[in-house]
């Protein structure tokens, strides 16, 4: 008989890393405090089980204390830098985590030597494990690639239903995603999200989609964009996974601006081009050239005589950006190639009692 699998995340939108997985395993998610149960049942509320076809059918969610010893048996999947302790003689955990930027993990790295299994997403990733000092035995590593970019690969993104649900009124503009991190990360969004909003929103579309820590910042934005009487930007909630996935507003827009949130390398899958403001983070892991982003992007600090809406309109006029983002994108990551949720699918299975 097979065992369970169970999800764990620290926060409801790093379930988005996992979901493409559970939609193919089914599963139990795990959170750790009861204000995050309420969430995860609220934002997926409306989630459709490809297991089991019908509306309604949120995914089962139980809340441990993730600081003491676990009683679950079968296999326990992560998406957070936490010990998982599990009982190794009846549970395997495998390390996920939810992101691929430079800002160092979280927490102990050596946190990581506690699993049983990492899934890897490409080359980058085993960078950042070096980048830190940690050694772990080449049977630990599970190389899948990146489960979030199957369905923009297999373009299962419905596109103009996306546009619709989120307002966009004028569709012969192109459409900015202005993506940044927040506080840990020195995240750009207070110093510059009205800024971007009235110069932007002249020529273009703009999408603004805060870190999940930051999504309080939404209804004072949209109030403050009404009371100025400003027009073509628009919100998307990062805590809402199914409606406003990132892989939507990825596949909506023409170029995105961030900072040292790890969605920079995420939006590699488009070819897209990037803009990253600068915000002076310093912990983040030191790359080479070939896998990172830093070293061909065009730069905004808000301090030289350069406005954002010049940089994105050389940016948009360029056509020999896409090549290099789709070289560092391949750099990066294993395989692209739509699969990579079956792949960890397969392993998960495989190692099933």
């Amino acid at each position: 008989m097979s065992q369970s699998i169970y999800f764990y995340s620290n926060q409801v939108y790093q379930f988005g890393h996992s979901k493409s997985i559970y939609d193919l395993t089914g599963g139990t998610f795990i959170v750790n405090k009861f204000n995050r149960k309420m969430r995860f049942k609220f934002y997926l509320r409306k989630y459709t089980n490809p297991l089991k076809p019908g509306p309604f059918k949120a995914p089962p969610v139980i809340m441990r204390d993730i600081k003491s010893k676990l009683d679950l048996e079968g296999v326990i999947v992560s998406g957070a830098n936490t010990v998982i302790k599990n009982n190794k003689n009846i549970s395997t955990s495998i390390f996920m985590g939810h992101g691929a930027g430079d800002k160092k993990y979280g927490g102990s790295p050596h946190t990581l030597e506690t699993y049983d299994y990492h899934f890897i997403s490409g080359p980058k990733h085993l960078h950042k494990i070096k980048d830190v000092g940690i050694s772990l035995p080449e049977d630990k590593l599970i190389k899948i690639g990146y489960p979030r970019f199957d369905d923009y690969v297999n373009k299962k993104i419905n596109k103009e239903k996306y546009l619709k649900y989120m307002g966009i009124k004028d569709q012969s503009r192109k459409n900015i995603l202005y993506a940044p991190t927040w506080r840990w990360g020195n995240g750009t969004f207070k110093k510059f999200v009205k800024i971007f909003s009235k110069e932007l929103s002249v020529d273009y579309n703009l999408i603004i989609r805060p870190h999940f820590h930051d999504r309080k910042y939404i209804l004072a934005h949209k109030f403050w964009l009404k009371r100025n009487n400003i027009q073509n930007v628009y919100l998307s909630n990062p805590a809402n996974i199914l409606q406003n996935n990132s892989m939507f507003d990825f596949a909506i827009s023409d170029l995105m601006i961030s900072d040292t949130s790890s969605i920079i390398y995420e939006y590699l899958i488009t070819g897209n081009p990037i803009i990253i403001v600068d915000n002076n983070y310093k912990e983040l892991h030191k790359m080479p050239t070939e896998l990172n982003v830093l070293d061909i992007v065009d730069r905004y600090n808000g301090v030289d005589k350069v406005s954002i809406s010049s940089i994105v309109g050389k940016n948009l006029k360029d056509e020999t950006l896409r090549d290099k983002y789709l070289s560092l994108l391949n750099n990066c990551f294993y395989f692209n190639d739509g699969k990579s949720s079956q792949r960890s699918s397969d392993f998960i299975k495989s190692i099933q009692i």
